[in-house]
């Protein structure tokens, strides 16, 4: 890989790995729904310019419920019952593993046994995850941020049975997917007239992390990752994919001050380390949506 390009790849991981900074920011202004339909209102702009990918609308739709919409409103409203954004960097990445059992289960894609031993790990670091609930991290929390990760997977097994189709189309045209059900569901859940009373009651830094999310962390970056896994073997470009929790650890340290236990920080490195051990060539290549963040 030429350095231009491996700068780029450590960027988009940097990228969505602040996401879940901007996260946390924007549900400061924002419902979970509210947050979900704007940024991919602002994301699905670029659908003005870019071809529609050649795909039936149910398959398109499918995806962008699975993929986006599902994954993105489990995830938010998991920050909202008190997902730490750090952790949600960690946690989110177990989609890898729902991934590999999904195409097991479906498209008979039988796990090599690097990836069964990478998924035994990273379980072991969800079930240390799972020990430390309690005071910051409720169940509810837990349990709605793995049934994002689990929403995400599905979405891939969807896009691996489309692969032929340009990445950069594909996400611009499913980001139209998520905004109508999200905006139906703030109108039910939130009891108000959805988005338009919160952008004018919402503050800078709300509105700033609702762009950066819509812009550049799901244009922007998908345009980058997709280029490169179109130039590059996937098993080149994915290991830059650690990037993202590490970044998402860090900056949500340096941000609010999240400070965990010992054995919490125990299950994050087994998370990490066992999303490694899956990715890292000698596994079966998947497309590279499968490696987003937030």
């Amino acid at each position: 890989m030429r350095f231009r390009d491996a700068i780029l790849a450590a960027l988009t991981s940097v990228i969505w790995g602040l996401a879940f900074v901007a996260t946390k920011l924007g549900l400061e202004g924002f419902s979970a729904a509210e947050l979900t339909a704007l940024r991919f209102l602002i994301g699905c702009l670029p659908a003005l310019l870019v071809p529609r990918p050649r795909i039936a609308w149910p398959r398109l739709v499918a995806i962008g419920m699975t993929l986006f919409c599902g994954q993105f409103l489990l995830l938010f409203f998991a920050f909202k019952a008190g997902m730490p954004a750090g952790l949600a960097s960690v946690t989110q990445q177990s989609q890898a593993f729902f991934t590999v059992l999904l195409a097991a289960a479906f498209l008979r894609e039988v796990p090599s046994p690097r990836q069964c031993c990478g998924m035994s790990v990273a379980f072991a670091g969800l079930a240390l995850i799972g020990l430390t609930v309690g005071g910051d991290l409720t169940m509810m929390a837990l349990g709605l941020a793995l049934a994002g990760a689990l929403s995400w997977a599905i979405g891939n097994v969807l896009v691996k049975r489309t692969a032929e189709v340009p990445v950069l189309s594909l996400v611009v045209w499913a980001s139209l997917v998520p905004p109508l059900p999200a905006l139906l569901f703030s109108a039910v859940y939130d009891r108000h007239l959805p988005i338009i009373g919160a952008l004018a009651g919402a503050s800078w830094p709300s509105l700033g992390s609702a762009l950066y999310l819509g812009t550049i962390a799901t244009f922007v970056a998908y345009a980058i990752w997709g280029d490169l896994l179109q130039r590059y073997p996937a098993a080149l470009v994915t290991p830059f994919a650690l990037l993202a929790p590490c970044t998402g650890v860090l900056s949500s340290t340096l941000a609010f001050g999240e400070v965990f236990e010992p054995v919490r920080y125990a299950g994050m490195v087994f998370v990490l380390v066992g999303l490694a051990i899956t990715i890292f060539p000698g596994r079966p290549r998947m497309p590279g949506l499968r490696r987003a963040a937030p």
